[in-house]
């Protein structure tokens, strides 16, 4: 399974495809993983466009510090 890391304005995810579909996830300091199912990430969404879609559902926790969507 492969995960595609991003930094989400600070916060650390992860993003999987599995069986034709998206799976987020925040990924904690110690290596664990827990499931976000309250956001739903279009299957048709291609990854290039990954971190923009997150940028959209999270922009309002953009800050001075943290002013972007990165993979890492």
């Amino acid at each position: 399974m492969m995960f595609l890391l991003f930094d989400v304005f600070g916060t650390k995810m992860s993003v999987q495809r599995k069986d034709g579909f998206w799976l987020l996830f925040k990924e904690s300091d110690t290596a664990m993983r827990a499931r976000i199912y309250d956001v739903v990430i279009p299957p048709e969404l291609e990854e290039a466009d990954l971190a923009t879609y997150l940028a959209d559902i999270y922009h309002e926790n953009a800050s001075a510090n943290h002013p972007d969507v990165r993979r890492c």
